[in-house]
């Protein structure tokens, strides 16, 4: 029985035994929380599950209940993107997911409102008063099942086409724990493997398969039954174990999401979206780019 998680501050918390080659800060910033997990060995990777890179994980409150564009946490948002990402050329955006699955929606959602500008310059730039905006290249590749297409080699064409200077992939992620579902956000600059958080792993996406850095950020929206059922019974395997049956009805893998994930989803896209926009144009304030982005 495997127990999942996307998040490394989790995948951390439950190694119980000390070992080397990860180190680990935390800053508390008012209602958010930052925590900086960096893998540095092959054999704590190992140990996580995890690549070797750096793991960024903002805590904050439910992002259903509220999101304030101008609020600690979304700048804090704004700046760990900023970190992550070269200082100039061309940014390719992709939302991964499958935009009818509402808790898998969240990178198409996102994509949405992000605001694409390669294609804004000389003349158009001009008369539009959008000169000096850094350029970026948004695109939805859709899932296996409806394109045909594996993300990696769709992403693949556009990089050798467009030769961006990094790649920012959003994706849903699994949570461990169901305290962490819709209130935190995980960066990352080691990529992301599609799928991998519900068990059904495709083509990584990082900088050895693209060319370029990869920088993947996340919000958690689901929680896999099985790995609930082991909190559930206090960290207590056996139990876990002997409960299959009823955890997995007839071999079916079951995920648990929140009420309001149409929210949640919807809040959280809103959010990833501009602290995006402003990572990448910081002379825009959150009034500019909220009207360029208005469907």
């Amino acid at each position: 029985m495997i127990f999942r998680t996307d998040l490394a501050i989790e995948a951390k918390e439950s190694v119980t035994r000390p070992f080397q080659g990860i180190t680990q800060s935390e800053e508390q910033h008012g209602s958010c929380r930052i925590t900086r997990i960096r893998v540095e060995e092959p054999e704590a990777a190992r140990q996580l599950n995890k690549e070797i890179g750096t793991y960024v994980t903002l805590e904050m409150p439910p992002i259903s209940d509220t999101v304030d564009l101008e609020d600690e946490c979304q700048e804090l948002l704004r700046k760990e993107i900023a970190k992550l990402l070269p200082e100039e050329g061309l940014v390719l955006v992709a939302g991964l997911g499958n935009r009818q699955i509402t808790p898998d929606a969240l990178g198409p959602q996102t994509t949405g409102m992000v605001l694409a500008t390669r294609h804004i310059k000389g003349e158009l730039a001009r008369v539009t008063g959008l000169t000096g905006l850094r350029g970026a290249a948004v695109i939805a590749p859709g899932v296996l099942g409806n394109t045909g297409l594996e993300t990696a080699e769709f992403l693949q064409g556009i990089c050798r086409q467009l030769k961006p200077c990094a790649i920012v992939v959003i994706d849903a992620l699994a949570a461990r724990s169901l305290a962490r579902l819709g209130c935190t956000v995980q960066l990352s600059d080691t990529g992301i493997s599609p799928g991998e958080g519900v068990g059904n792993r495709r083509p990584r996406i990082n900088e050895e398969t693209m060319g370029v850095p990869v920088v993947s950020i996340g919000v958690p929206t689901v929680v896999d039954v099985e790995t609930l059922a082991l909190d559930l019974f206090g960290g207590d395997r056996l139990k876990t174990e002997q409960s299959g049956e009823k955890l997995t009805p007839r071999g079916a893998r079951m995920v648990v999401t929140p009420r309001e994930i149409d929210l949640l989803v919807a809040r959280a896209a809103r959010m990833l979206a501009m602290g995006i926009n402003r990572a990448l144009n910081p002379s825009l304030s959150v009034e500019d780019l909220t009207m360029l982005t208005a469907q």
